[in-house]
Formats: structure tokens, C-alpha cells, sequence
């Protein structure tokens, strides 16, 4: 062997003993790993087998699953440890082994929404449906971020032509006068600062704090040719250093953070840092310098509101009932609803709730003309210290057509300058809704006021949000405090009397006070629903004692006992309803029973025992699940007894219209844990539809083409977060025309899981010619055979929901279609079809 061939053969066999040395390696740590799962040491395991993947790429296909199940364990336990970053860590080194994996984009978005990292999630999730269209759970959980992120209201708002076209003409204006340099603050989409733009602006700044947003802007600028002509920056406006991000003062601030209420979205603070710190100083009064000022549009606003009897708020947030099915109510349990339980300057609930008041359902009746609220100047760093300072006023307001006072409902003017300004009136067709102040907290019978009558009304903004609390009644021969039910006759000073009587509506509701959501307030107001429960209860505990009597008396019969009576078992009764619910009392009051609650808040089972004692309902009949439970195990199980359930009352519906998650497999269990007899409610739940053209519901759900947004492109980037499904829908009042009779969409049977129908093919007829354009749907809820609920009806605490076609089809009357549903947890997909000739 020659000197030159030694070096080679050395290497020759260097290179079989890494081989032979990496394969003992992977075969070992494959070993490990496997053992490691048997011991459920999942980020042992995980390790070994992140190590073997990166050795042997071969093996990643028959790996693939047990290496996803060993990062799912282990990136649990970490979440559980609160080990972010290991967590993020571990899946970053996944998708480098497997980058085209729709399961473990879909799972690190989880943990990140979990852990509040709403944008992130959204980015993983749509990767995971662009790897794999119909992963139904990357679909539901990119739906669900979509609603997070880009709120339904940007559609609407883009979709407003009237806004934009004002927008643009203000913007126009102020630029022809002089602004060089112009910020928008909250840009969104980015349409007003390419309105700057495109009037002449030199310098255009655009802010934006979401991530989603700012990046939807990056994108509209660049199709719409202004790349590099408008600055982006992904900040809050208060976070703007000079020179740091922008190098000069601005002359002219744009913004629409503007809500219902008009305070709602921080435009006071924004723009009082904007005068501190970006603006140039305002124009002094009567000026006609020429140099360069600050100004701001919107220039102002004038706030109206308006006294309202509106039956549809009231069931919402007054309890309109003394007794329901049997159970009585008493002024010793108050309920309250979330938007007016605190004052407190922690709180960050709005003071307020928002309707769009020419589509409630039954209307509304104006109680007095429009009054004036207050006016802002935006221009007037003054004016909003004014403001943020907490300013508070007392407002009288004549009563000129009697009625309930049930809520102040308020709109405003906005000012952009002083040609161009938008209405927010409820008689205007507007992106905006208005903010609406309900009455609580008040004598029995509500407060009815007559023609003649003066309301007091405190206009206050603690924390800069808007608020209209009701203060007295002033009548033709008393002052009628409401807040603390009392009357003073006239010879007292009328305004040293209010104050020193008033007392908040909202310190009131604090005390004993039962803290419930509207829909949980209307749910109570349902008398229709809880006499059906009671009637469907009743049936099934009337049946079960009469078959245990009869049972009884058998035995005693064989025993030859004629002395032994006849003894009724204890049945028992679960409720898993979410929420507060008064079933279980209304089953307590029904017999030998024991009933259980699931409420989960302390307020709610506290409200429920002294309901139970205004009732007479016996201590031992009632009590709550959880307390009964020995670990973390599923809601559905038995009591602490041999005995099993008589009946289990699933909570099928969310409020919002859609089926609840996992309804069927919370049945499986349920049906495993009832006795001979007992039964599930509801025994069925079915889905209704009907085909409709609504332009309402196309305008709502993404934008539409490039008219409203006045040509520019954005349609294509913000519809990217559109969802088909519109929810919290009142159908009898939403603008649309029905082009077919309503048809039965899907079957659940929580009794008989074998005649549920999760997917089905309908043949659906044309009634009238049209453009299909949505399938909105509701629920025909089955207690029993004889007994149902209909979420559609107009006593309802339940809202509807729609599918929202991909694409409008026209239709013709007689023509037949095939309409494809498919419900996957509480996910709804459907198809419109012409069938194939």
C-alpha cells in the first residue's frame, strides 16, 4: 500500500464508524423515547424524539404522530408550569422539522391565543387552513381570532360610503388650506391617510396598534401604489417620540376612534397627548396668522339623546316578572346587569351598551324630543381636560308623551369641519349604532312618567366614557327621587332637595346586588320557557314516581306485607345550564326531588338559596354540583349516592345562536347516567332555515368591491378575516326578503343519537325570484313529543344567527337548489348548489 492511498482508506473508515455510531445513536434515543411516553415523561421523550427526527429525516413520516402526541403533552405541562417561552420554543423547533404540518400550526395557535397573543394565533391558524382547507378545527379557530381581531364593525365602516365620501372632502379641505403634515391615528385599513395622500399631502403618518391591522394597512398602501409615500408605524399614537418616529410636529390629525358613545375609544386622551405632544398649537381665536397651526378632524361634536320606553331593553335589564313557573321573586334578591354594576375607576365596563335602535325588535316609543347632551370641541385642548377631568352636569328634561322610562338612548353630530359632518341618529342609515343607558334598579311597576312630567338627568364621563344616570322625576306636585323611591313636596327647594337625597343608581345595585348579563336578565323574563321546563319536568317526575309506586307495591304484594307502605325514591335532577338558571328550583318545587345546580359564581348560588327560602323550597332539595365533586371530573356525574340522574338539562343554544360545543358527546355521557326512564332536555334540538336576500347582511360581512371605499383597493385584504357566520341577529327586524319557506336543516336527537343528522343534502324551492345572498337559522328546541321552544320567537333570550353565501346567486321562482349543512362541534358550513342535470 502506497503512502498516498493510507489517508484515504483511514477516512474511509472514519465515515463508516460515524454511520455505524450515528445509527446506535438514533436507535437508542428512539428507545428512550418510547420508554419515556410509557412513563409519561412527555418532554424526555419530546427530546429524544427532536433528536432522532434531526438524525434520520427518513423516519419522519412513520414518526410524525407519536412525536406530535409527545410536543402536544409536553407543551401542556409547560403551559401549566407557565413556561412560555420553553413552550413557544418547542414548537418553533416542530415546525423547523415539519413546516407544512396544519395540525401543529393549529396547536401552537392555541397556546398562543391562551396566553393572549391574539395576532400570532391568527397567523398560525390561517397557515393551518391554507395547508388544509377543510381542517374544521383551524377553521373555527381562525373564525374565532378573525372576531378578535378585526372587529364586524370595519366592514360596516368601509362600507359606509357617506363616511368616506365626508371623510375624504374634510381631509381634502384642510390640505387645500395649508396642512403639510398629516397623522392618522388608529388608520385601520389605512383609507384616510391614502385620502391625504392623494389630496396633496407631502408628509403622511399612519398609526396602529394592532398587529393585524398594521399589517392589512402595509398591504392596502402597497396595492393602492403608496408604498413608501405614507410612513407606517405599529404604535400607539401615545407612544410617537419626535424625532425618534416622526421628525416634526403634525398640522393637521386625523382619527375615526370615535364609538357609539363617542368617548368610548379613547379619543379624548388621544387627542389631548396629541395637542401635548404632536399637534402644533391650535389656531388662537379670531387669528388670521398665516404661519402653521394644529388642527384635528373630526373639529367637534354635539351629543343628543332622548328619553325611550322600549319593552325590548327592558326585558334585557329589569326583571319584569314577580313569579315564574311557580317561583316567586321578591325585592329581597336584586338583579343587575354588567353595563351598569359599577362605577368604580378600575372598571373598564362601558357604561352603556350599543343597539341599533331602528331594528330592535318591537320598536321603541320617544318619551321626549331630542335634547342636547353636551358639545365637544376637539380643537380646544381646553374643552377635553374639561373632559378627561370627569365633568358632570344636570340636565332637565321635559316629558311630552307619557309612558315607561325604560332608557336614555344618545347619537351625535360629528363635526369634521363646518361643511362636513355625519349623524349618528337612529333614523340614519350609518356604520354607527347608538349608545343606550338602560333604567335599573327601580320601584316595583318600572317608572312610568306623563306628558308634563321633568326628568332629571346626571351627565357625567367618569374615565372618559359617557354616562346618563337617571336622577328624579319631577311631577306637576312632587319630586320623585328614583334612586331612593322618595317624594318631596314643592314647597322644599327642588334643587337642594336632589342633592342631598341623590344617591347613584349603580352604589344602590352594588349592595346584595345579584350581577347578571342581559341575556341571563331576558332569560329570567322568559315565562314561556321556564312553564315548558316545568311541564316537561313534571311529566318525567310524575311518570318516575308512579312507576317507583308501582314497583313498590309489586314487592309488597310478594312480601305478603300488607302493613308496608308505598314510599316514593328521591329522584334527581341536574342542571348544567351556563349561567344563572332558577330550573332546579322550579324541579325542587315539583316533588320529591333533588335538585342540583351547576352555577359556578358565587352570587348565583347565593341568589339561588334565598330564592329557595322565599319559596319554601326545603334546604335538602337543592344544592350545587360542584361542591359535590371530589376532583376536576366532568360535570355530568352522579351524586354522591348509588342513585342515578331522573333527568340531566343540557344547555344546547349559546345566546348568540349558535349550537353549543360538544352538545352531543355531553348527551353521550348524560344518557350513561340516567336511570331506567329518566330523560335528557331537550330530548332534540332542530335547525331551521331559510334562503333570503339581504344587501344588510352582505354589508355587514365583508366589504364590498371598491365603490364605498371610493376606489381604492382594500376589499381583497380586510375580507381575508371575513367569517360566513353573522351572529346575535334579531331575524324579525334585520332587512331582507325570504325567496324560500323555511326548511329543517339538521336533526340532533340527544336521546337517539342513531336519528341525529350532524350533515345533510335538502332539495330547497324557490319561492320568489331574487339573489340569495345568506341562510339565516334558528332552532326549534323539543323538551318532549308534545312540548317545544322556538329561538326565533319574539319572547326569546335567545339572538340568530346566518350563513353568508361566498357569492350571491341569482335565483328564479321554481327553480330547485341543493343546499349542503354541515355542523362539526359548533361549527356551520354550508354549500347552495344547482343541482347536476
Amino acid at each position: 500500500m502506497s503512502e498516498a492511498d493510507k489517508p484515504r482508506i483511514r477516512k474511509g473508515h472514519e465515515k463508516a464508524g460515524q454511520a455505524a455510531s450515528k445509527r446506535r445513536l438514533i436507535s437508542r434515543s428512539l428507545r428512550s423515547a418510547e420508554l419515556c411516553l410509557q412513563q409519561q415523561d412527555y418532554g424526555t421523550a419530546y427530546a429524544h424524539f427532536l433528536l432522532v427526527l434531526s438524525l434520520a429525516p427518513d423516519k419522519m413520516d412513520a414518526l410524525k404522530e407519536t412525536f406530535q402526541y409527545s410536543l402536544f403533552k409536553w407543551a401542556e405541562e409547560l403551559y401549566v408550569l407557565n413556561r412560555s417561552q420553553d413552550l413557544f420554543n418547542c414548537y418553533e423547533q416542530a415546525l423547523e422539522l415539519f413546516p407544512s404540518d396544519g395540525v401543529i400550526c393549529n396547536s401552537m395557535g392555541e397556546h398562543l391565543f391562551r396566553l393572549g397573543f391574539r395576532d400570532e394565533a391568527a397567523g398560525y391558524f390561517y397557515k393551518a387552513l391554507k395547508l388544509n382547507p377543510s381542517f374544521a378545527e383551524a377553521k373555527e379557530n381562525f373564525y374565532r381570532v378573525a372576531n378578535w381581531l378585526v372587529e364586524r364593525w370595519h366592514f360596516i365602516m368601509l362600507n359606509d360610503k357617506k363616511r368616506n365620501l365626508m371623510y375624504k372632502g374634510a381631509i381634502q379641505k384642510a390640505i387645500q388650506n395649508g396642512c403639510q403634515t398629516v397623522l392618522d391615528i388608529g388608520t385601520g385599513t389605512g383609507l384616510l391617510s391614502m385620502f391625504a395622500k392623494k389630496a396633496g399631502a407631502p408628509r403622511v403618518y399612519a398609526c396602529e396598534l394592532s398587529k393585524t391591522m398594521y399589517e392589512v394597512a402595509s398591504e392596502v398602501v402597497t396595492a393602492n401604489q403608496m408604498d413608501g409615500q405614507i410612513k407606517l408605524l405599529h404604535m400607539k399614537s401615545h407612544d410617537i417620540q419626535i424625532p425618534e418616529n416622526i421628525p416634526e410636529r403634525i398640522s393637521l390629525v386625523v382619527t375615526e376612534t370615535v364609538d357609539a358613545g363617542l368617548f368610548g375609544e379613547g379619543i379624548v386622551e388621544t387627542l389631548l397627548h396629541a395637542w401635548k405632544n404632536l399637534l402644533l398649537p391650535p389656531k388662537p381665536n379670531g387669528s388670521n396668522v398665516e404661519e402653521a397651526y394644529g388642527q384635528v378632524i373630526p373639529a367637534g361634536a354635539v351629543i343628543y339623546g332622548m328619553a325611550v320606553e322600549c319593552p325590548e331593553i327592558r326585558r334585557h335589564y329589569s326583571l319584569d316578572v314577580n313569579e315564574v313557573a311557580g317561583v316567586k321573586f321578591e325585592e329581597t334578591v336584586k338583579f343587575c346587569s354588567l353595563v351598569c354594576s359599577s362605577h368604580g375607576p378600575d372598571d373598564v365596563t362601558e357604561p352603556y351598551t350599543t343597539e341599533k335602535m331602528s331594528r330592535i325588535p318591537g320598536g321603541f316609543k320617544p318619551l321626549s324630543q331630542p335634547f342636547q347632551v353636551m358639545t365637544v370641541d376637539f380643537n380646544s385642548p381646553q374643552d377635553l381636560e374639561s373632559i378627561a377631568a370627569g365633568m358632570s352636569t344636570r340636565i332637565s328634561v321635559q316629558v311630552y308623551q307619557q309612558g315607561q322610562l325604560d332608557c336614555f338612548i344618545t347619537w351625535f353630530a360629528l363635526h369634521l369641519d363646518n361643511e362636513h359632518s355625519l349623524s349618528t341618529e337612529p333614523n340614519e342609515e350609518t356604520c354607527w349604532e347608538q349608545a343606550v343607558f338602560p333604567v335599573q334598579n327601580l320601584p316595583n311597576g318600572g317608572c312610568f312618567v306623563n306628558s308634563g312630567d321633568t326628568i332629571e338627568v346626571d351627565v357625567s364621563c367618569p374615565d372618559c366614557y359617557l354616562r346618563l344616570d337617571l336622577f328624579a322625576i319631577v311631577t306637576s306636585d312632587s319630586v320623585r327621587n328614583q334612586t331612593e323611591n322618595m317624594v318631596i313636596g314643592n314647597d322644599t327647594d327642588i334643587c337642594d332637595a336632589m342633592a342631598n337625597l341623590h344617591t347613584t343608581t349603580n352604589k344602590a345595585m352594588e349592595e346584595g346586588c345579584c350581577v347578571l348579563d342581559p341575556g341571563e336578565i331576558a332569560l329570567i323574563n322568559n315565562t314561556a320557557y321556564h312553564e315548558s321546563f316545568k311541564a316537561a319536568i313534571g311529566k318525567v317526575i310524575s311518570s318516575l314516581q308512579s312507576k317507583e309506586n308501582y314497583m313498590a307495591s309489586i314487592k309488597a304484594e310478594q312480601k305478603e306485607d300488607s302493613v308496608q307502605s308505598v314510599t316514593e325514591d328521591l329522584l334527581y335532577v341536574l342542571d348544567v345550564s351556563e349561567g344563572f338558571s332558577i330550573l332546579p328550583l322550579i324541579a325542587a318545587k315539583l316533588g320529591n326531588v333533588k335538585a342540583y345546580s351547576s352555577a359556578e359564581k358565587e352570587q348565583h348560588r347565593v341568589a339561588l338559596e334565598k330564592l329557595s327560602v322565599i319559596n319554601d323550597v326545603n334546604k335538602e332539595s337543592l344544592d350545587f354540583l360542584l361542591g359535590q365533586l371530589e376532583g376536576d371530573d366532568d360535570i355530568l356525574q352522579k351524586p354522591k349516592s348509588d342513585k342515578m340522574w331522573s333527568i340531566v338539562i343540557l344547555d344546547t343554544i349559546e345566546a348568540c345562536g349558535l349550537i353549543r360545543q360538544e352538545v352531543m358527546e355531553k348527551a353521550a355521557i348524560a344518557r350513561c347516567l340516567l336511570q331506567s326512564g329518566g330523560k335528557i332536555f331537550p330530548q332534540a334540538v332542530v335547525m331551521l332555515g331559510v334562503l333570503v336576500e339581504s344587501k344588510t347582511l352582505l354589508h355587514e360581512s365583508s366589504v364590498q368591491g371598491t365603490e364605498p371605499t371610493l376606489g381604492y383597493l382594500v376589499a381583497p385584504f380586510i375580507n381575508q378575516f371575513k367569517v360566513p357566520i353573522h351572529l346575535f341577529l334579531n331575524l324579525s327586524t334585520i332587512p331582507c326578503i325570504p325567496l324560500t319557506e323555511p326548511v329543517e336543516l339538521l336533526r340532533l336527537d340527544l336521546m337517539n343519537p342513531c336519528s341525529s343528522r350532524c350533515t345533510s343534502k335538502l332539495k330547497v324551492n324557490i319561492s320568489r325570484s331574487g339573489q340569495v345572498t345568506a341562510v339565516p337559522f334558528w332552532y326549534h328546541i323539543h323538551l318532549d313529543d308534545a312540548i317545544s321552544l322556538d329561538t326565533s320567537n319574539k319572547t326569546s333570550h335567545w339572538k340568530q344567527a346566518a350563513y353568508i353565501l361566498e357569492g350571491p346567486m341569482n335565483v328564479i321562482q321554481g327553480e330547485e337548489l341543493l343546499l349542503e349543512v354541515h355542523l362539526e362541534n359548533n361549527n356551520i358550513c354550508m354549500n347552495l348548489s344547482r343541482p347536476p342535470h
